[in-house]
């Protein structure tokens, strides 16, 4: 097919070219007469040479052949597995680059939305540790050449799965458990699925690990009715890990990128694990949302309680509610905490997490916030404070019109993207809230990603 539009440069041409900026995603921008390409691995200020390796309508994608200029900012990477797997697209920038980029970013999105004059977006809270900090594992089994299963991960855009045995990023014990348990799978002669044709056993394997408990979840995904030599794999899984506290069958048939789409059976132990975070004790189950890095989750947690400033007086909504993390937290410190979740089992997981933690000034229902919120405003409850820490997309506007009518002094907005966070926030702005600052808070180290607290207040006349 002819192309209908023309660029300054096509594809497999090189030039020379400075990396001028980073997009939300770390990619390096260079521009050709004004065309932009974006460049893995490259930082602003680099320079060399650049082959264009995909080029659209708007912008095209390029590849750096040889740098002759580095940036002060860059160090060397410490996997090159994964770079081609997209687990630490930030593992050649400095930390302190890295938090210095997640701030501008930050900056970016609030200024998009014209929110940034006058106001102050902090430098962002770093992490004590920027590898081995996720307490959650989700990896893809593959099968090689002899038919050994192995894990890994997909290489970018495509359904590869490469051999990764060191994340880099997991939290210690975590990499060790997957490789023991796939040696143990491989014992026992289990098949490998195949994500073209639909056969095969294992599709995944999940682990969850306590950070302060050491506690360990094990969760295999199959396209099967249920795990052949069950009894003898689980007494080797528990034998090898003696840490286990828990392993679940999630039965999973369906031809879906989802990995835990599936009904789950209980093989092992319990059907959660707990851990702590502040000074509560959380029982988590398989499918509960626990934030990854327990430690930063903490200090994100404790900026919006400080943002709520509470007396011990107030009413207060938690929206996403989750298992109650933030929840009783809150608790400790207000008259009465209300919390929304729509899952259900996290609900039955934060009322449990309220009685063994002794927390009793604390009401949650399931639905969504938007919709429990409204039924709460004409119910007669009047919120001082709302906490919102939605999902990526942020906001609904029903719960945006709820919160507004229930008219709270302050809104603690807690967000894992900056760019639908600072959209809800020029919302509440024109209803009459304001805001004075933005702390960005670093959760995730060698990625792009970036959480933030904002505390919003009602401008009375």
């Amino acid at each position: 097919m002819k192309q209908k539009y023309t660029t300054p440069i096509q594809k497999n041409e090189s030039f020379e070219g400075t990396i001028e900026d980073l997009t939300f995603q770390g990619l390096g921008v260079v521009k050709v007469d004004g065309y932009p390409l974006f460049v893995e691995d490259a930082l602003p200020g680099e320079v060399g040479t650049i082959r264009a390796i995909s080029v659209g309508k708007k912008f095209g994608y390029g590849k750096m052949m040889e740098r002759t200029v580095d940036s002060p900012d860059r160090v060397d990477i410490v996997d090159k597995v994964s770079s081609q797997v997209g687990t630490m697209p930030l593992q050649h920038m400095t930390y302190e680059a890295q938090l210095a980029f997640k701030q501008k970013q930050v900056a970016n999105a609030f200024r998009k939305f014209g929110l940034s004059e006058g106001k102050t977006i902090h430098p962002t809270v770093g992490a004590d540790n920027a590898f081995a900090y996720r307490n959650k594992a989700q990896v893809p089994i593959g099968v090689n050449a002899e038919g050994k299963l192995y894990s890994g991960f997909y290489r970018k855009n495509s359904h590869d799965i490469l051999p990764v045995e060191d994340y880099k990023i997991q939290l210690p014990g975590i990499d060790e458990a997957i490789a023991q348990i796939v040696d143990i799978f491989n014992q026992f002669g289990l098949s490998g699925y195949n994500e073209e044709k639909h056969y095969g056993l294992v599709r995944n394997l999940v682990i969850r690990k306590g950070y302060y408990t050491d506690q360990m979840m094990v969760i295999i995904v199959v396209n099967g009715k249920s795990l052949p030599n069950e009894e003898a794999i689980v007494a080797e899984i528990v034998e090898k890990l003696p840490n286990v506290v828990s392993i679940m069958l999630n039965v999973n048939t369906k031809k879906t990128n989802v990995v835990m789409a599936g009904h789950e059976q209980f093989l092992y132990g319990t059907d959660r694990y707990e851990d702590k975070m502040f000074d509560f004790t959380f029982e988590i189950s398989s499918k509960s949302f626990f934030q990854i890095n327990t430690p930063q989750a903490e200090k994100l947690y404790q900026l919006a309680i400080d943002a709520a400033d509470l007396s011990g007086d107030e009413t207060v909504i938690d929206a996403y509610s989750g298992i109650g993390t933030i929840t009783m937290a809150l608790a400790q410190k207000a008259k009465k905490v209300y919390g929304v979740e729509i899952v259900s089992e996290s609900v039955k997981m934060a009322k449990n997490n309220a009685a063994r933690n002794f927390i009793s000034n604390v009401h949650f229902e399931t639905g969504q916030a938007e919709t429990v919120m409204g039924e709460w405003v004409k119910a007669g409850v009047q919120p001082d404070v709302v906490v919102v820490d939605p999902p990526r997309k942020g906001l609904d506007d029903t719960f945006i019109e709820s919160t507004i009518e229930a008219n709270p002094e302050k809104i603690v907005y807690v967000s894992c993207n900056p760019t639908t966070m600072a959209r809800d926030i020029a919302k509440f702005v024109e209803a009459g809230y304001d805001f004075k600052q933005v702390q960005p808070l670093d959760m995730f180290p060698q990625t792009w990603h970036v959480e933030c607290v904002v505390l919003l207040e009602a401008v009375r006349a």
